[in-house]
């Protein structure tokens, strides 16, 4: 291999207008992370110069959407910025809940018996009144089936019915509701592990003839995919969303544009610490493909990011 003879640049924090030159600093500035996520704007970047020839696909975990974050995600919906997302039920489940209920401030140390004890769930440094998650959900969830039932739906895709939930919700700080005005669809492939789909599950029970066919949204993902003139993905975190998003662009030759933001190692052979050149071997990441995988906090870098394609593409 060649010595790169790139100089490492310092920061000028005097020069920096806006999110886009703390990026391109941020890149220029040869260490460690920094460089590493002035990559990911680069090249992600280049899918929206490029929009008209980019299917993006947006995959997160459910954790995020109990934080602010999901006002990032939300916006990245409402502006169009993606086409398709694959992410997990407990993404359906904060997203109805802090539609209707809020969620607190905590901290990660604390006395989790005593939180136990006075009804308060603990996610990371949030804290969850048990009537603003479980209670609410079932109570939404229970309205929701029943009028989808009586409108004459007896088998529907998942991905439908999460449209049909963003419609029910019809809040504009709702995530699905933005995804469901905008066509956006929401593939969720474990859609039973979460409140959501525990609802969905005890409302089977008592009618047996309402079916969940998640056929269709394989066939759907399986449409995005393959109609693609060329495909991009932003990944955060890892799991069942990462991999299922990975696993169909495997199909088409791997995807063209990639980046993700883990906090995930690979030492432990995991899918959710593991570079997206791993996905290369695959498949899953064309050969010609760029990627690049930023290690970090998903609620630090994805905003920053997300603020900067925000200020060059749609003014904001």
């Amino acid at each position: 291999m060649s010595i790169n003879k790139r100089v490492v640049n310092d920061f000028d924090l005097e020069s920096i207008k806006d999110f886009r030159d703390l990026l391109a600093q941020y890149e220029d500035s040869g260490g460690f992370m920094a460089k590493k996520l002035g990559e990911a704007y680069k090249i992600v970047r280049d899918m929206y110069v490029n929009r008209d020839e980019y299917t993006i696909f947006l995959s997160f975990p459910a954790d995020v959407v109990a934080t602010g974050l999901r006002g990032v995600l939300r916006s990245m919906v409402k502006n169009k910025m993606v086409d398709i997302i694959v992410t997990t039920c407990g993404s359906l489940d904060h997203d109805l809940a802090r539609s209707f209920k809020d969620y607190y401030h905590g901290e990660f140390y604390v006395d989790d018996r005593y939180l136990k004890e006075h009804n308060i769930h603990r996610l990371g440094n949030v804290f969850i009144p048990i009537e603003n998650y479980g209670i609410i959900i079932e109570e939404k969830m229970r309205v929701f089936l029943d009028t989808l039932y009586k409108e004459g739906f007896k088998s529907i895709g998942m991905y439908k019915l999460i449209e049909y939930l963003g419609k029910f919700i019809g809040k504009e700080d709702s995530l699905l509701y933005w995804a469901y005005r905008n066509k956006i669809p929401v593939i969720v492939p474990g859609p039973y592990d979460g409140a959501v789909g525990y609802q969905i599950w005890i409302f089977q029970q008592f009618h047996k003839d309402f079916k969940i066919d998640l056929f269709e949204d394989e066939t759907l993902i399986s449409n995005y995919v393959y109609d693609a003139k060329k495909a991009g993905a932003i990944i955060i975190g890892g799991g069942i969303s990462k991999h299922h998003l990975l696993w169909w662009n495997q199909f088409r030759g791997g995807l063209d544009i990639a980046i993700q933001i883990t906090t995930g190692v690979e030492f432990d052979g995991s899918l959710t610490g593991a570079r997206l050149s791993e996905a290369v071997t695959w498949g899953k990441v064309s050969m010609t493909g760029r990627e690049v995988s930023v290690w970090g906090e998903a609620t630090v870098i994805l905003p920053l990011l997300i603020k900067a394609l925000l200020e060059e593409f749609y003014k904001m």
